[in-house]
């Protein structure tokens, strides 16, 4: 792997697998009502990436090696903006959060409680909001 892949990492680094995080794949519109119902129970992450951006690679990266949450605190969706466009739009429209690449956003009681994008998305303690 060449300096940026190490940096960047590399394409099938992007959906965590081997990351330890517990994804579930956001890949229907349908979802949405079920991330809104199940956020009274407990907190939902949305994380949107374009898997064509280095950037975005780049903050999942960041993301899956500072994360540090424990099974069942939170359920995080991961959102491949590129296959799942008309979920992403989705996901602002219901949400009422402006689309950003990469984006993660952090839904209580049915609302956004907190929104962030790009490098900003590596300062946010999900601890915090469990």
């Amino acid at each position: 792997m060449g300096i940026f892949g190490g940096l960047f990492g590399s394409k099938s680094d992007d959906e965590g697998s081997s990351s330890g995080i517990p994804w579930v794949a956001l890949n229907s519109v349908d979802q949405l009502s079920t991330i809104k119902a199940a956020s009274n129970g407990r907190p939902q992450v949305i994380f949107k990436h374009s898997t064509s951006c280095g950037i975005s690679r780049m903050v999942l990266n960041m993301f899956k090696s500072s994360y540090g949450l424990e099974d069942g605190q939170m359920d995080l969706y991961f959102l491949d903006l590129l296959a799942n466009r008309d979920v992403s739009n989705a996901v602002a429209s219901e949400f009422g959060v402006v689309h950003q690449s990469p984006q993660l956003l952090i839904i209580k009681n049915g609302v956004v409680v907190l929104h962030d994008s790009h490098s900003a998305i590596s300062d946010i303690k999900l601890e915090q909001y469990v």
